[in-house]
């Protein structure tokens, strides 16, 4: 019999972050996570090396100037550390 692995330990913080980023598709754009959602850039940056979340530069264009954003998806430990 194969156990499954443990749910890794996430703060109340942590924790609030990853059930935001389960309830969307696509991933949610880091400035507005921090800005939108009052997220410390700490807690979310803890969550990538931890494989709870993936973080991706993509390049969007603003006004017709090219800027760089990050999207913060959660991963499926991320899910697994939530239930969802």
């Amino acid at each position: 019999m194969v156990a499954s692995p443990p749910k890794p330990r996430v703060s109340a913080e942590q924790r609030r972050a990853l059930r935001l980023l389960a309830s969307s598709r696509h991933g949610v754009n880091a400035a507005l996570l921090v800005h939108g959602h009052g997220f410390k850039r700490r807690v979310l940056a803890g969550l990538v090396p931890r494989k709870l979340t993936a973080a991706e530069r993509e390049v969007a264009m603003a006004g017709g100037n090219p800027i760089e954003v990050v999207r913060i998806r959660i991963t499926a430990a991320g899910r697994r550390a939530v239930g969802k």
